[in-house]
């Protein structure tokens, strides 16, 4: 059956789907990169907190756009209306074979690797679980949004319990016996700093999909408005308490030195058997995103579908389910495919983020741009909602895409492998000349 999406998303759903997707395993192990990094118990709240006001101020930005335009193709849909769809097919491009394929795979491997210390399952056992996870999850989505909302429901609420009770750990084991200095008695580099708040922004990511769900959640424009925030609330939140625990349980010296800090905390809290438990709680981390990144990822798929014919596979929508069933298909199959490469490369993570983390910052400064072109294209009576403190908070917001961009091409460049994002492109451009010369839909409003 094909159709449109409808508003069947209740608000708790899309919030369990929002926090789901940004509350993934990097909590785990960003507070002890970034305190290794700043080394002061104040910077380090600071850092956290400068990352939380700009993911809002990005929040903001992207709630005036979804309740401006609602519709499933999220980003993709923002920049269509901002610069043209040729210019929207290059970020779908992306997204559909690189970006969401790509956090799919990382986080199946993560999943894979706590499973094989369970049951092993061969030589390739973590690729054998990141494949049946990816699967399982895409199998359950195509049997329609309501099932899989209730999934991410029961595990968002697992994750969170988790990290919560790294936050208990921490406030009842006995402090260090050499306290940290004061707060701000050091002063890191600009540099470290800068650093810091990159991989801090990187553990805030994943907010923005709420804009791909926006044409489905149910009371209209102040329900998206709502999800957004309090979304980003409840994340803000749960990292603050997670970085204060670890700070009061462990020291900044001890956790800046520790590689599995939440681990150690709840080890000296309750004992060895918690410390192993925690491994549940990230895989548990990990199946919570990949079935958010799942949902989002396919209505990009779906959205662009919808303005050119070849591709029309994708966009049929099952009305009764709530699912683009061929979009959550193809999307396995690539993912499946980045999960076999990861397996030929030496790191496969560090692999993934040298050559997607350039081409997402770069769109995403584009979307917070868009905010700026869109008032003027369609001026300001088509605004349910509008950006506070305009033009300060996008100005914010696209001046930290800015330097992310920047410093995830720089890094990219120190490893040798930013041509891969460049081929990803130039394949994206190849494709989109091929499709210009093939009748098409035009771009919808």
């Amino acid at each position: 059956m094909s159709s449109q999406p409808q508003r069947s998303l209740a608000q708790r759903d899309a919030i369990a789907i929002i926090v789901g997707l940004v509350i993934g395993a990097g909590i785990f192990k960003t507070p002890s990169m970034v305190a290794g990094m700043v080394g002061d118990s104040g910077w380090i709240l600071l850092t956290w907190l400068a990352g939380a006001l700009i993911s809002l101020a990005g929040a903001l930005c992207y709630a005036e756009l979804c309740a401006a335009y609602p519709h499933a193709g999220g980003d993709y849909h923002f920049l269509a209306r901002a610069y043209g769809k040729n210019v929207s097919f290059l970020y779908a491009w992306a997204k559909a074979t690189v970006i969401n394929p790509g956090s799919v795979a990382l986080l199946a491997f993560v999943f894979g690797d706590f499973m094989s210390q369970v049951i092993p399952l061969g030589p390739y056992s973590s690729a054998i679980w990141a494949l049946a996870v990816v699967l399982i999850l895409t199998l359950v989505n195509v049997a329609g949004i309501r099932e899989s909302a209730r999934i991410q429901r029961v595990l968002t609420l697992l994750e969170v319990l988790g990290l919560l009770a790294i936050v208990i750990a921490g406030f009842v084991v006995d402090r260090p016996q050499s306290p940290d200095p004061a707060f701000f008695s050091t002063q890191p580099t600009i540099g470290l700093m800068g650093l810091a708040l990159v991989f801090v922004l990187l553990t805030f990511g994943g907010w923005n999909e709420a804009a791909y769900i926006s044409a489905e959640v149910r009371g209209g424009v102040k329900a998206i408005v709502s999800v957004i925030v309090i979304s980003l609330a409840i994340i803000t939140v749960v990292y603050g308490l997670v970085n204060l625990a670890l700070l009061h349980g462990l020291g900044v010296r001890g956790l800046a030195n520790s590689k599995t800090a939440g681990a150690d905390l709840l080890g000296m809290a309750f004992g060895s058997w918690a410390q192993k438990a925690l491994g549940l709680f990230v895989a548990i981390a990990a199946l919570t995103s990949i079935n958010a990144t799942l949902i989002v990822g396919a209505r990009s798929n779906y959205a662009l579908a919808q303005d050119w014919r070849l591709l029309g596979f994708m966009g049929q929508w099952n009305a009764q389910k709530g699912s683009p069933a061929s979009a959550y298909l193809l999307q396995a199959l690539i993912c499946i495919a980045l999960i076999g490469f990861a397996c030929l490369q030496a790191d496969g993570f560090e692999a993934m983020v040298e050559f997607t983390a350039p081409v997402f910052w770069l769109f995403l400064l584009m979307v917070g741009l868009s905010t700026f072109l869109l008032r003027r294209k369609d001026g300001l009576s088509s605004r349910p909602f509008k950006i506070p403190l305009y033009p300060l908070t996008p100005l914010v917001f696209c001046g930290a895409c800015g330097y992310l961009s920047y410093s995830s091409m720089a890094y990219s460049a120190s490893k040798s492998a930013v041509h891969v994002s460049l081929g990803v492109m130039a394949a994206g451009l190849l494709a989109l000349l091929l499709l210009l010369f093939k009748p098409q839909l035009p771009v919808k409003a």
